[in-house]
């Protein structure tokens, strides 16, 4: 009997494209190697992105987000990219000193459409540069200087399919596991997960910048 998981399991390019076909006109079109005005009004509109890179134990996928616009269009082939305080994980860094490649994807709330852009990205502490993104009197620890390689928008079926934007399906926070308490229970114990939700709100507030 034949494994079904091998049977059906596409492994070439040949396969994929008789699958799924060709791709239409205005998925080419749409592609260009330069922040296009049009693109840059998006880009300007967002205040939320996500941030994948690939280090040596593979992809990573990072959410970055301030007001409108934190992502700077610096000329049609540079993007600037502040990175505020955070946990000092660093993945994404790490990532980019291993792989320099890098993609972002930009969401602008209410807004079906998104944007996509690839480059590639080098870290940067430039006191000019740091000093053009502080907020609220405090300067981000780097800035990421991205050279613009790939940049199209992504159509709304996958936004409108899943109603992100509808606010009658937001999620209850207390219907979920807590900060606390799912710390406390990956950390056997070590975490108070009660006082570490306790003390979170003022911790973030403290640490927003």
């Amino acid at each position: 009997m034949s494994d079904p998981n091998t049977t059906y399991r596409i492994a070439d390019l040949e396969t994929l494209q008789a699958v799924y076909g060709h791709p239409s006109i205005a998925s080419i079109k749409k592609e260009v190697d330069y922040i296009h005005p049009h693109y840059r009004k998006l880009v300007e509109a967002s205040p939320f992105a996500v941030l994948a890179t690939h280090g040596p134990d593979g992809p990573d996928a990072s959410p970055r987000g301030d007001p409108a616009g934190f992502i700077r269009v610096c000329d049609e082939k540079t993007i600037l990219l502040p990175d505020r305080r955070g946990n000092n994980r660093l993945d994404s860094l790490r990532n980019i000193i291993h792989d320099p490649r890098v993609a972002l994807l930009f969401l602008i709330p209410g807004v079906g459409e998104t944007l996509r852009i690839n480059g590639v990205a080098e870290i940067s502490t430039a006191p000019d540069l740091l000093e053009q993104f502080s907020l609220n009197g405090k300067l981000p620890s780097s800035v990421l200087i991205i050279k613009v390689k790939k940049v199209f928008f992504q159509c709304s079926r996958a936004v409108l399919r899943s109603r992100l934007w509808d606010s009658t399906l937001h999620v209850e926070r207390s219907s979920l596991p807590s900060v606390g308490a799912m710390l406390e229970t990956l950390s056997n114990a070590e975490i108070d997960g009660a006082k570490y939700d306790s003390d979170l709100p003022e911790r973030i507030q403290k640490t927003m910048y």
